[in-house]
């Protein structure tokens, strides 16, 4: 099965001031990439999702390429990931789209990524918001990089189609405070000190 490809959108947002107008060194850069297929299992019980498994992998390649376009040379230091499924659908069939078979080909492409990817999927129709959670890409505990970015696709995702989205983040929070392990601190084969 090769799910068909409808839309594509990326979006970047460069946060170069902070909340009290102080300059932000560095600029914090958020990046979200959306790819929307169509859901051939939509309206129908289909018990093996394994088809859509199987081609996540040509699609978290696509949003790899997509991905590292947006970040244009920047490091890339948080990422998660997200999906809305149009209403005749169901959230098993966009989190069999976003499992590990997924997100590799786009750890890859952005040099790396030794943590988990945080991930929210929901049921809904066209012009929903959608949080997409996202953590520190080689260690799930440094709080500075707990964040998100909150999208309103307001053309789909359609009945029988999906929306996923990938979101990627050169720095933790502005003026992050709340101490725990510090990103700088982040090395070594398991992403600790």
């Amino acid at each position: 099965m090769q799910l068909k490809i409808k839309r594509t959108l990326t979006l970047v947002e460069s946060q170069l001031v902070d909340h009290q107008g102080h300059e932000a060194t560095p600029p914090l850069v958020k990046a979200a990439v959306v790819v929307v297929v169509d859901n051939p299992f939509a309206g129908r019980y289909v018990e093996d999702l394994s088809p859509y498994v199987k081609d996540s992998v040509r699609i978290g390649e696509l949003m790899g390429r997509m991905a590292v376009e947006a970040m244009a040379g920047r490091e890339v230091q948080s990422y998660g990931k997200g999906a809305i499924v149009g209403i005749n659908g169901e959230q098993e069939h966009a989190a069999a789209l976003l499992t590990s078979d997924f997100a590799a080909p786009i750890r890859r492409a952005i040099g790396g990524g030794k943590a988990w990817v945080s991930s929210y999927v929901k049921v809904a129709p066209p012009g929903t918001l959608i949080d997409v959670p996202m953590n520190h890409t080689n260690a799930i505990y440094v709080r500075s990089h707990y964040d998100g970015v909150t999208l309103t696709l307001h053309e789909s995702p359609a009945p029988d189609e999906i929306a996923l989205i990938f979101c990627l983040a050169s720095r933790g929070r502005l003026n992050a405070r709340v101490g725990g392990l510090r990103a700088e601190d982040v090395k070594g084969e398991d992403g600790l000190v």
